[in-house]
């Protein structure tokens, strides 16, 4: 990068695109990565995948408590990866953006198949980093 031979970006129209704020794109993938990097919300989108689900029908599932599943879903709602639907009294959750979710955490898993779930041992990140 940087070094002259980038290849020029085009918008649909065929027109060139605007210049990318590079450091802001980072900050919001790092943001939706953080989203993401909770094993109960990961258990939450896994489920989700299956189709829509009550909290009910989640808390059974995870063993945790309605209002723990409900702020996991808040969050994933307010990160725009989760909508609900009212269905009488209660909520129908399901993924907003299913495809591509699916296509991220399918490259998630072949990256720790790849490095032998390495990141398990990292210092920072790993299992023994966890507070």
């Amino acid at each position: 990068m940087g070094d002259g031979g980038d290849a020029a970006v085009l918008t649909p129209a065929g027109g060139p695109a605007p210049p990318v704020d590079e450091a802001a794109a980072l900050t919001v993938a790092a943001c939706m990565f953080r989203s993401l990097g909770d094993p109960t919300r990961l258990a939450i989108v896994r489920h989700l995948t299956l189709g829509e689900h009550k909290v009910v029908t989640l808390t059974e599932h995870l063993g945790l408590a309605q209002s723990t599943v409900s702020a996991h879903l808040s969050c994933l709602r307010d990160c725009g990866l989760v909508t609900s639907r009212p269905q009488g009294r209660a909520s129908m959750w399901s993924l907003t953006t299913a495809p591509e979710l699916l296509a991220l955490l399918a490259a998630a898993e072949g990256l720790l198949a790849a490095t032998g779930d390495a990141v398990a041992l990292c210092p920072t990140y790993g299992e023994s980093g966890r507070a």
